[in-house]
């Protein structure tokens, strides 16, 4: 029996499943998939609704979100049960009134080793909203957020952000390969073009 190779679809990790006032670290499965978020640092998270805690909801997020615990910075360290292909998350740092926004930085791995990194700033504001991604063909299996730098100029900050919606995109399965014993010989078959496969 051969086995049908699906395209790589993006999986949701919302927090709408996770227990508000719950901290990290936390093990989510969705789709087959699961992500474990722990920290490193001085502070934490947790999982609340960003208006019961920092008083707003920045744009695109909703319901329950990861909050940090503390006005001390901590790394978001993700791993998850597969390899991956692309991960995004929708972030908000603490920034009141800024004239710029701050820098976020997020690096992969593939088992302990660094695959690469990317770094974004959101529209500047009060806690501005900004999606930060990273893709590779390589793949990769665990992720750090990391607050980089602080605003350059005006208003008031946190070395802190709230994270919502985190996106995987697991990198395709290997393809089947079928063995069989025909009278005296042995025949292989697979898919065709089984990309990135050879």
């Amino acid at each position: 029996v051969h086995a049908a190779r699906v395209p790589a679809q993006s999986v949701l990790y919302d927090f709408e499943n996770a227990t508000p006032g719950s901290g990290l670290p936390l093990n989510l499965t969705v789709s087959g998939l699961t992500a474990q978020f722990t920290a490193s640092g001085l502070g934490g998270y947790y999982i609340q609704q960003p208006q019961n805690t920092i008083l707003v909801t920045p744009v695109g997020f909703s319901g329950n979100a990861l909050i940090p615990s503390s006005i001390y910075g901590a790394d978001l360290h993700i791993g998850f049960s597969r390899m991956l292909t692309g991960f995004s998350i929708l972030y908000a740092p603490q920034e009141l009134a800024c004239d710029t926004s701050a820098t976020i930085r997020v690096t992969a791995f593939k088992n302990g080793t660094q695959v690469g990194t990317t770094t974004t700033n959101a529209q500047a504001g009060t806690w501005p909203s900004e999606t930060l991604q990273f893709n590779s063909t390589q793949g990769f299996n665990s992720v750090v957020v990391h607050y980089d730098k602080a605003p350059t100029s005006g208003g008031d900050y946190g070395v802190i952000f709230v994270a919502d919606n985190v996106n995987a995109t697991p990198a395709p399965e290997s393809p089947w390969l079928h063995v069989s014993r025909l009278a005296n010989q042995i025949q292989m078959t697979w898919p065709t073009n089984p990309t990135p496969f050879s």
